[in-house]
């Protein structure tokens, strides 16, 4: 790989990259990218997963660890496609590994990107995922989770910050459109909490520069028009997500606020 291209990739694209070497290396046609090694292969989006084992599917009958190489049965039934000259499970296969075996987070990041690009039919996954699974009870936990999929968050951040409100009881609408008395659509917000509470994930958290500045100053601008209809707005950065305690305190303050100025 040109340092370069190394240097300047994507965690996922260094997975991706390392996966391709590996299958091209030891260059036996049957085997294939799997897991999470496979959705970076597919470009898809990697959250809580370790990106430093590569797994692919090979001639073994039991999984097997080999260093940063983790070789696994190949299974003839389940569907193998090429992307860009590597062999890769389909998405919905490897969308069904990563559930079963990394958990609910990981799988969903990757599941609502796969599905806001309709690259993957969500009953096809879960379908997999009964097929694949161990044991029933396993079945039954991956697919609650994946039914918590939404195609509409648009990164990794908002799908965290989905997760952590459903979580805390807060019931969150994806991507509200808010319009004036007029109708006129003043902005389309992350989440919608009630009637009037609004929550929108801030990853950038620096703005330096002069573009940054006039990025700032047109966000303080649309919050000023969205409280100005009556909202309470609540941006949450990356440590935020962290402190599960703090985002619920600070959402059912804006809560309990826009009560009352109802109320008023």
């Amino acid at each position: 790989v040109v340092a370069a291209d190394w240097t300047a990739a994507t965690p996922e694209k260094r997975l991706d990259l390392r996966t391709r070497a590996v299958l091209r290396t030891r260059g036996n046609a049957g085997e294939a990218a799997t897991h999470q090694s496979a959705l970076a292969v597919h470009g898809l989006p990697l959250h809580g997963v370790v990106l430093g084992v590569v797994d692919i599917s090979g001639q073994v009958r039991r999984v097997r660890r080999e260093g940063s190489l983790r070789v696994h049965p190949t299974d003839p039934g389940l569907e193998v496609v090429e992307v860009d000259g590597c062999r890769s499970v389909s998405i919905a296969v490897a969308l069904a590994q990563v559930a079963l075996r990394e958990g609910r987070l990981p799988a969903i990041v990757a599941a609502d990107r796969a599905l806001a690009r309709r690259r993957v039919e969500l009953e096809e996954v879960i379908a997999l995922v009964r097929q694949l699974a161990p044991t029933p009870r396993q079945a039954v936990r991956a697919e609650r989770w994946l039914r918590q999929c939404d195609p509409l968050s648009e990164s990794v951040g908002e799908t965290r910050t989905r997760l952590l409100l459903t979580d805390l009881g807060h019931a969150p609408r994806s991507q509200v459109r808010v319009a004036d008395a007029s109708g006129t659509i003043v902005a389309r917000v992350d989440f919608l909490v009630g009637k009037r509470v609004i929550v929108e994930f801030d990853g950038l958290v620096k703005y330096s520069g002069q573009d940054g500045r006039e990025a700032l100053v047109a966000e303080k601008r649309r919050e000023d028009a969205l409280r100005a209809l009556g909202f309470e707005v609540v941006r949450l950065t990356w440590a935020d997500l962290d402190n599960p305690g703090r985002v619920d305190a600070l959402v059912r303050a804006m809560l309990a606020r826009a009560e009352r100025r109802v109320s008023a």
